[in-house]
């Protein structure tokens, strides 16, 4: 019964998009924003240096000229300082301030700060140094982001009268140096927007393909050799698909020639074998033969039937494998052809000193679909290969039920079991792993065949405490019940 196939979801982060999202995309977030920092330190600065320079220059432009006219008494300085805050033109956008030695303010272009103290650091500076210094931080009083230029006054003798101060608002400087890193951040995101669309619609024209050529390269693992995939590519992955292509015809038609050999091979070993045992169990009832002949007769016989059931695995394989294998269903039930199964082989088992314990299921099995012949073979197969595989265990348990959909069959040996690393490779047909019993290495495979026939599947692990369980399911047929 096929399974419902997932439903996929592509916007889904996974694959190549989720490794592609971790380093390329990761790198051009990360070069985005070093860059908008970058631009946004620099603009900064060069809006608040132009300012700066632009205070300093009209500072020293001022004080230069008072240093020239302003030459003896400090009612002079006054008076000019006076007349210089009254015909201030540019009271707009700064604030002319004159600063006695005591570092207050004694005459404002704005009259509300004069008497008041600044206490800032450019003030104290150029009254130590006597060197125009500036300084930008907030007021006290109010908050506001301001910038100031102070300029000491001289007399023509160098002596310092007071401190001539330029103040500015840093509030359009700060908005306009928001509004330039906001225009930049929002560049980043739309060039980090379309990066990941360009690479998105790039990553699907390859993710695509990719999941196209995964989907066939599974299928040619799983044994449909032949199949093609379309090639409508023109680039590196036509390449890949023209060279997947080629490589499922060549293993399809490398595995037709295989089985085509099989398949003669086993027909004519057929003859020869059926007329090895006829004439061995023709010389074995001869009383004439001495003791040592005998069991080199039943030596011959024994190996003539195990190598004409290798034989008849092989030509069953390959009547699977080229669709000539059919199923007599009908209703059948399973639990009446494993209880025949394990009557017949218990006796066969107990030369090799093993016993085979049945715990059926306390209700009665309901009817399956099914071919009794074909199962009976699954059940010979896999009590042949416990006995095989598992003869130091002593024992085979065999365990019967239903999960309401299936009925399961539980056989388990209590040998070394399977390595893990191998478990899935044990039903691929030829497949003998470590082993070193002798076989074909497909009885587990047409096994698996012959139940996925019936519409269910048989599973193989590692029992707790050794030895390996199988686990056979075939669907209740609903009109049986």
């Amino acid at each position: 019964m096929a399974k419902a196939a997932k439903k996929r979801h592509p916007l889904k982060i996974r694959g190549l998009r989720k490794r592609y999202m971790l380093t390329t995309m990761l790198v051009i977030l990360l070069l985005v924003i070093i860059a908008v920092t970058a631009y946004s330190l620099t603009m900064r600065n060069s809006v608040y240096m132009n300012l700066r320079e632009g205070l300093y220059t009209k500072a020293k432009t001022a004080a230069d000229f008072f240093a020239n006219y302003v030459t003896h008494t400090y009612a002079e300085y006054y008076d000019s300082a006076y007349m210089y805050v009254a015909d201030f033109d540019d009271v707009n956008r700064l604030e002319l301030q004159f600063i006695n030695l005591g570092g207050q303010i004694e005459l404002s272009s704005h009259y509300m700060t004069a008497g008041s103290v600044p206490g800032t650091q450019d003030i104290a500076e150029a009254l130590s140094t006597g060197k125009i210094s500036g300084w930008d931080g907030y007021s006290d009083s109010t908050g506001e982001h301001l910038m100031s230029v102070a300029a000491p006054m001289t007399y023509s003798n160098g002596q310092i009268i007071g401190v001539m101060r330029y103040v500015t608002s840093l509030k359009p400087a700060d908005r306009l140096v928001r509004t330039n890193v906001l225009a930049a951040s929002a560049f980043g995101l739309v060039v980090i927007a379309l990066v990941a669309v360009i690479s998105m619609v790039f990553l699907e024209s390859v993710v695509t393909p990719m999941r196209e050529i995964t989907a066939a390269a599974k299928q040619i693992s799983g044994g449909s050799y032949g199949i093609q995939i379309g090639n409508r590519y023109r680039d590196e992955m036509g390449d890949m698909v023209k060279a997947i292509n080629e490589m499922s015809l060549k293993i399809s038609q490398s595995e037709k020639a295989q089985t085509e050999f099989i398949s003669s091979v086993s027909h004519e070993l057929r003859t020869p074998l059926t007329a090895i045992t006829g004439w061995g169990e023709t010389l074995s009832y001869n009383e004439n033969l001495d003791e040592e002949t005998k069991r080199g007769i039943g030596i011959i016989l024994q190996e003539a039937r195990r190598l004409t059931k290798m034989v008849e695995e092989l030509l069953e394989f390959t009547r699977m494998q080229d669709g000539r294998f059919t199923l007599n269903a009908r209703p059948c039930d399973v639990a009446a052809e494993l209880e025949d199964s394990i009557f017949t082989y218990r006796e066969l088992l107990k030369q090799d000193d093993m016993t085979v314990e049945y715990e059926p299921s306390d209700e009665e099995l309901p009817l399956i679909n099914g071919d009794p012949a074909r199962l009976r073979q699954v059940f010979y197969n896999l009590f042949d290969n416990a006995a095989k595989y598992a003869r130091d265990g002593k024992r085979i348990t065999v365990s019967t039920g239903t999960d309401g959909e299936n009925v399961f069959i539980r056989l388990r040996d209590y040998g070394p079991g399977v390595p893990e690393d191998e478990l899935e490779r044990v039903k691929l047909k030829f497949y003998k792993g470590n082993s070193r019993e002798r076989g074909s290495g497909i009885g587990l495979a047409v096994c698996d065949e012959i139940i996925k026939y019936h519409g269910g599947d048989l599973t193989l692990s590692n029992a707790e405490g050794g030895g390996l369980l199988v686990t056979i399911r075939i669907p209740i047929e609903p009109t049986f019940e």
